[in-house]
């Protein structure tokens, strides 16, 4: 009687499925997914048009301290947050904490710390996202295996896609490339010049009394690739 017991223990316990996720394609090669699967998380490879893992009903983008600062220098990190948007439930991690400084203002990037304060406050109160900051990769796997492990299983659409960008927006996006140009001073320069070929051809001396300063950002159209 007693092996009976025991015997349906064991069996019970071989049929307990592991949890599983969705990560996209890129995230393959990343430590965090070797990590999930030490802690028992079966991670399902597919191509994620937004977001890099889908978990539990919550779309997570993953970034870096280096990919949250280039992405927030030429806008890319902008475009993701509101593409995850789509989803009920979305969640930014900036990983590497204990790593690399993000508010030192002798970063690679040259962003200044206040800059930095100010745009996690806007994906915090603009976009509406949540933030966690994790430690590491290991750090980021753990908080993703707590989130799998959560009793409520929600499904979630695989249908996100890219947001499609209209002329405005695309003229738009293509001038904050330029450092120091934002939304703002895009739409200003766009209804004084018309277009982009208009802003470069306009002289130094036009293109200040309409930003001041931020007109010599433009001198690098000039500039030789070498």
């Amino acid at each position: 009687m007693f092996e009976n017991i025991f015997s349906k223990g064991s069996a019970r316990q071989e049929q307990k499925p592991r949890l599983a996720i969705i990560a996209d394609n890129h995230e393959k090669n990343s430590l965090v997914i070797s990590e999930l699967s030490e802690l028992g998380i079966d991670v399902e490879m597919q191509h994620l048009p937004v977001a890099d893992f889908l978990v539990n009903g919550v779309a997570i983008e993953r970034k870096t301290v280096s990919d949250f600062l280039s992405s927030m220098i030429n806008k890319r990190l902008s475009r993701q947050l509101e593409e995850i948007k789509q989803y009920p439930k979305s969640l930014l991690i900036i990983e590497g904490i204990d790593e690399q400084e993000l508010y030192n203002d002798c970063n690679p990037e040259g962003i200044n710390a206040n800059a930095i304060r100010g745009f996690l406050l806007s994906i915090l109160l603009g976009f509406q996202v949540p933030i966690i900051f994790t430690k590491d990769y290991a750090d980021t796997a753990k908080f993703i295996s707590v989130l799998a492990k959560k009793e409520k299983k929600e499904h979630i659409s695989l249908r996100a896609v890219k947001k499609a960008l209209n002329k405005k927006e695309q003229l738009q996006y293509i001038l904050e490339g330029f450092p120091g140009i934002g939304p703002a001073t895009a739409k200003k320069l766009l209804k004084r010049f018309k277009t982009i070929r208009g802003i470069i051809d306009a002289s130094e001396n036009e293109l200040k009394k309409e930003i001041g300063k931020k007109a010599g950002v433009f001198k690098i159209i000039t500039e030789k690739y070498a």
